[in-house]
């Protein structure tokens, strides 16, 4: 069965396009005129993916987000008609996963819709001497049920948080730039910032704090990132 995906559009012909190459590719899309019906058919469904327009009248994708975020942390790919930076890390900062700019191409969204679904699902065939688990101190990455846990605790982080985690966790002396951290959380070519690698770490530092843990990050001067005790 195709992984389900949710498209948010207020433009009929472009939910036409995405729909028809998502099913060209396998997928079962179901479509939403406005952001009130996102949040309905979201609920009704429970997407695997979600690919939402931001520049839409009342409801805009921002708020759709911002919503679905207080229940779930199933990837968004945003869709703007805007280029600005701003927008993109604006974006990412409240939960979005990846962002494509309008006009785009079908195979490129659909890369994109594939890319991070991997991501988050993991690889389907990891060879016998990988590690399933990474672990210190008291935080624990469960790599094929995709999980991550603080004193046993599930932690609801996004796909590009754990991506960092993970690397962050298979090298735990290694003090990472932004560009090593942008190139494990994001795709080849993907036209994001470097300083959208703050706003994850923030946000990662947030979570870990709600749960007692005040020390999984460290900042290292003129360099960038290092995992701390996680105790």
């Amino acid at each position: 069965m195709g992984k389900h995906i949710l498209v948010v559009d207020d433009d009929p012909h472009i939910r036409d396009v995405i729909v028809f190459a998502l099913e060209q590719s396998g997928m079962e899309p179901v479509e939403a005129k406005d952001g009130d019906e996102a949040i309905r058919l979201f609920e009704k469904h429970s997407p695997d993916l979600i690919v939402l327009d931001i520049n839409m009248p009342e409801l805009d994708g921002m708020a759709v987000c911002k919503k679905i975020r207080k229940a779930s942390e199933v990837p968004i790919l945003f869709l703007s008609s805007r280029d600005e930076e701003i927008d993109r890390i604006v974006g990412l900062e409240i939960g979005g996963d990846d962002y494509v700019s309008k006009p785009f191409s079908p195979r490129e969204l659909v890369a994109r819709v594939h890319a991070i679904l991997k991501r988050v699902n993991g690889p389907q065939n990891t060879p016998c001497d990988s590690p399933s688990f990474l672990e210190r101190g008291q935080l624990r990455m469960d790599l094929e049920k995709h999980q991550c846990t603080w004193s046993n605790q599930l932690l609801e982080i996004t796909a590009r948080e754990f991506a960092i985690l993970e690397a962050f966790l298979k090298f735990p002396e290694k003090a990472f730039r932004r560009d090593d951290l942008l190139d494990t959380a994001y795709e080849p070519n993907s036209f994001v910032s470097d300083r959208t690698i703050d706003s994850h770490i923030r946000h990662i530092r947030q979570k870990l704090a709600k749960s007692g843990c005040e020390s999984v990050i460290e900042t290292v001067r003129g360099v960038g990132y290092r995992l701390g005790s996680c105790q």
